[in-house]
């Protein structure tokens, strides 16, 4: 067996490790670490240990905030005091996060940008052991704040936003619930689309499917949604959108789009599998694509500790653009918009 548990039996200030006999872990909240749950805090100082025993720890009681008893939603604010108790789990269930680095297109004191790469989680759970936030912090180890800004599917790829400081964080997510960041994707449909400007408001419903994936539909009740798309160029039956989000529901660009009757190429949840099939293999010209076409390539938003807006791009991935010449060699091009 092994101890996971990483601090010393005093009182401190910082919640970084070090290597200690098992014992009982004595944590004070610092400023940046407040305003975070205490699961999510715990998960994070706990590398390697599953959820389960996390949360069993909690459920049980023997986690302690100010020597009081709390549940996994509780709140940390700065100068709690948080009784960790030794956890242990066998050696054989503590994973190994590769470290891994990406493409950066920002970083500085408060921020780290990335252009994620397609078939990358942004971080572990449902069947995956690790994902970008993971291999971040695998391969920053002395970094003291590391936490996802927002979420990219697994497919998808593009602009991935990172914050280093809480203050940064939480000021970010304000942005994002007040509506004042600016977020757009390209993507390629399949279909005969017809506007060069389109504005397309369903309601989005969350649920699990039979085979335990997350899944979302149109749905009456469910959360109002609205994506503008605009039409950069049609190319035969395709076309390729930039999309718009006025709101950021989970898969809301993919079933905005197949709910209208325009599949995005590649989508194995809400496409035209048999034409992903298709595509999948070379045809004369067009090169075989194996992929999701949808690619988060711009965004806005107002830096926050300068306060001044900041844009960043990131380009189309190699193989996209290289369907795209493929698709535009295949079929006779309508025309440029």
């Amino acid at each position: 067996m092994k101890d996971l548990a990483r601090f010393s039996g005093k009182e401190s200030g910082s919640s970084q490790p070090s290597q200690v006999p098992p014992q009982v872990q004595l944590v004070t909240i610092s400023d940046e670490e407040a305003g975070q749950r205490i699961d999510n805090f715990l998960l994070r100082v706990c590398k390697g240990v599953p959820k389960s025993h996390i949360y069993r720890v909690l459920r049980s009681g023997e986690v302690r905030v100010n020597k009081g008893r709390i549940d996994q939603t509780y709140r940390l604010e700065a100068g709690d005091v948080v009784r960790i108790p030794p956890i242990r789990v066998a050696e054989k269930t503590t994973p190994t996060t590769p470290a891994a680095e990406f493409t950066i297109l920002f970083e500085d004191s408060h921020l780290l940008v990335i252009n994620k790469p397609a078939g990358v989680a942004v971080h572990g759970g449902s069947g995956v052991s690790y994902g970008v936030i993971e291999q971040l912090r695998a391969s920053r180890p002395d970094a003291k704040f590391l936490e996802l800004v927002h979420r990219l599917d697994r497919d998808t790829s593009g602009i991935l936003l990172l914050a280093k400081k809480r203050s940064a964080l939480t000021n970010l997510h304000e942005q994002i619930r007040d509506g004042l960041t600016d977020k757009r994707y390209l993507t390629l449909i399949h279909g005969e689309w017809k506007n060069a400007r389109q504005h397309v408001k369903l309601p989005l419903f969350k649920y699990t499917a039979a085979d335990g994936e997350r899944r979302v539909r149109v749905q009456a009740d469910g959360q109002p949604s609205l994506t503008v798309f605009v039409l950069l160029k049609k190319i035969g039956a395709y076309a390729l959108l930039e999309a718009e989000l006025k709101t950021g529901r989970t898969h809301q660009i993919r079933v905005h789009l197949s709910h209208s009757g325009f599949p995005i190429v590649g989508d194995d949840k809400y496409g035209d599998f048999a034409l992903n099939k298709a595509l999948q293999k070379a045809e004369g010209e067009r090169i075989a694509f194996k992929r999701m076409f949808l690619h988060a390539h711009q965004i806005t938003f107002t830096h926050p500790e300068t306060g001044k807006p900041l844009t960043l791009k990131a380009e189309l991935p190699p193989e996209c653009e290289k369907f795209l010449i493929s698709l535009s060699k295949a079929v006779k091009p309508v025309g440029d918009v």
